[in-house]
């Protein structure tokens, strides 16, 4: 079987938890949205639900982070990384109506108390995000362990202005978030710098 049908697998998947959560998504969804039998689906997922689930918390994950980075590197300074990855959020938000844009923080929720195998894929993830943010704020002047904190903070409030803007069906709430994480990381970088 080719792998272009493991990747509309885990697209298809990626999009459903978005759409419907964890719970809410069934083999029988994703054989529908994928269009790929159900033998494709435990051929290239064995452990069945879970095992899919895993493969797109740590893909999407993993292409989460690049897009960050590809943004961040495009920025002059790291304040800009964080305000552009912010209103690039906001706007995808809108572009959407609202869709999740985050099927990571989605199942982590549903998960963290029920599934330790995905509970522990969600938390790699966040800590891949939260080092990306570091790698950042590092050599901008920061120690590692300021970065750190800051960074967690910085993926805490991305998901917290993904879970407001979808409630509020605004993209206020994360452009709001996002302003917010701009002067905590300028004042920051400010207090090294004096």
């Amino acid at each position: 079987m080719p792998s272009d049908t493991r990747d509309r697998i885990v697209t298809a998947t990626s999009e459903l938890f978005r759409a419907r959560g964890y719970h809410g998504t069934s083999l029988k969804h994703v054989t529908a949205a994928s269009g790929a039998p159900i033998g494709s689906v435990y051929h290239f997922f064995p452990g069945g639900k879970v095992a899919l689930a895993e493969a797109v918390i740590t893909e999407s994950g993993a292409a989460y982070r690049a897009l960050f980075e590809l943004i961040a590197d495009a920025a002059p300074d790291p304040v800009a990384a964080v305000r552009d990855f912010f209103e690039g959020a906001a706007d995808v938000l809108v572009e959407t109506g609202y869709l999740d844009a985050c099927p990571i923080g989605t199942v982590a929720l549903e998960v963290a108390s029920s599934d330790d195998t995905l509970r522990r894929a969600t938390a790699a993830v966040f800590a891949s995000w939260e080092e990306a943010v570091v790698e950042r704020l590092v050599p901008a002047g920061l120690d590692r362990s300021a970065a750190a904190e800051l960074a967690t903070t910085v993926v805490a409030a991305i998901e917290g202005g993904f879970m407001l803007s979808r409630a509020a069906h605004s993209p206020e709430p994360m452009r709001t978030v996002g302003r917010t994480m701009c002067r905590l990381v300028e004042a920051a970088l400010a207090a090294v710098r004096t």
